[in-house]
């Protein structure tokens, strides 16, 4: 069984930064690829950011330049630094991960509860 955690949203303003973080805890063998998604209301779910096992990055052309991705191999978990946030990026996000059970299996998408972020005045 696979668990991950999220961490780190709430409200901010206009302007403000917040840290979100993503614990995979369970049994696991390895991780691939990690990604932030976030979902705002009345639209769908967008890929935010992505960070693979051997650190390259992608970032969606809306949060270019404010948002960083990272990861902590040793801990299981990824992080999303959110700088100069807009009301725009008002979302719960999403973490989402690539696991690897067990040695030679394929591996698996999980999903993270979601955690609220407010930008607002």
């Amino acid at each position: 069984q696979v668990q991950l955690v999220e961490s780190g949203g709430g409200l901010v303003q206009p302007g403000g930064s917040l840290r979100l973080s993503c614990a995979a805890s369970g049994s696991i063998f390895s991780i691939n690829a990690m990604h932030w998604y976030r979902t705002a209301p009345g639209k769908e779910r967008d890929l935010v950011a992505s960070i693979t096992s051997s650190g390259y990055t992608y970032y969606a052309d809306s949060v270019k330049g404010r948002f960083t991705i990272s990861r902590d191999n040793a801990k299981n978990t990824v992080y999303l630094q959110m700088n100069s946030l807009k009301p725009e990026d008002t979302a719960v996000y999403y973490c989402n991960t690539e696991i690897v059970v067990t040695y030679g299996s394929g591996w698996t998408r999980y999903w993270g509860q979601g955690t609220q972020v407010t930008v607002s005045s």
